[in-house]
């Protein structure tokens, strides 16, 4: 990661509760790019030793938050990054630490084209969740717009 992105997880950590009380560590972190790991603890853990499922939707949300921050902080001055709707796909048993590695769907450039029209842009963010292996254990889908800032 470069100092703006460390700068950008520094920020995260201490402005989102959630991420430090689950101790998210930022892996990677580009503009159309994020990886994210929830390490093991076994006060996330559910009834079966794995990671709970809401740690993982947790885990994948702030993978998708990261890299919607990382590519469209510079637009913040006049839209709020907002998530608008999620999908999960549990596919296999987690076990251990696992990560979630979030990719933008649509290229940031035609967001704030979109933005600059006057139109609230909605955009996907695609996140597979994986133990530390490679398994992978979830599919995510989240929904994001950039809503225009009131005058």
């Amino acid at each position: 990661m470069t100092t703006e992105f460390d700068i950008l997880a520094d920020g995260l950590r201490q402005s989102v509760p959630l991420v430090r009380t689950l101790g998210l560590e930022f892996v990677e972190l580009s503009r159309d790019h994020a990886i994210l790991r929830l390490p093991d603890n076994s006060d996330f853990h559910n009834h079966v030793g794995g990671p709970h499922a809401g740690a993982m939707f947790s885990l994948g949300e702030s993978a998708s938050g990261a890299i919607v921050l990382a590519a469209f902080g510079d637009q913040l001055g006049r839209a709020v990054p907002l998530a608008v709707g999620s999908e999960i796909r549990y596919k296999k048993l987690a076990m251990g630490t696992v990560l979630a590695e979030a990719r933008l769907g649509r290229p940031a450039e035609d967001v704030v084209a979109e933005l600059d029209k006057g139109e609230r842009p909605e955009f996907p963010v695609s996140i597979e969740i994986r133990t530390e292996d490679g398994t992978p254990t979830a599919e995510m889908t989240i929904v994001w717009t950039l809503r225009p800032n009131r005058a």
